[in-house]
């Protein structure tokens, strides 16, 4: 499923205009990663949450070169679903 699909999901569930459907799925995008990019996590309660995990400095090798590297410290942001979704999902999916 792409971003265009569920602007066209949100627009026929709610009657929205895809241009409108498309701004809030935009201002929902935005929103979580102004919230992460200051350090903030976010909490959808039965759907998941957006976290900043924070990796450690370490030693990494590039093969190619027989060298190691130096590499720092950093944030990556991650998700974390609910237990109710992971329960909803490994109960109804089936692989096609």
């Amino acid at each position: 499923m792409t971003k265009a699909d569920i602007v066209a999901n949100i627009a026929e569930e709610t009657g929205l205009e895809r241009a409108e459907a498309l701004r809030a799925v935009e201002a929902f995008m935005n929103s979580i990663k102004t919230s992460l990019t200051k350090g903030q996590n976010v909490y959808l309660r039965g759907f998941g949450s957006f976290i900043v995990k924070e990796r450690a400095e370490k030693t990494g090798r590039n093969i190619s070169k027989k060298t190691t590297i130096i590499i720092p410290a950093h944030n990556i942001p991650s998700f974390k679903p609910a237990k109710t979704f992971v329960e909803e999902v490994k109960n109804k999916v089936t692989v096609k």
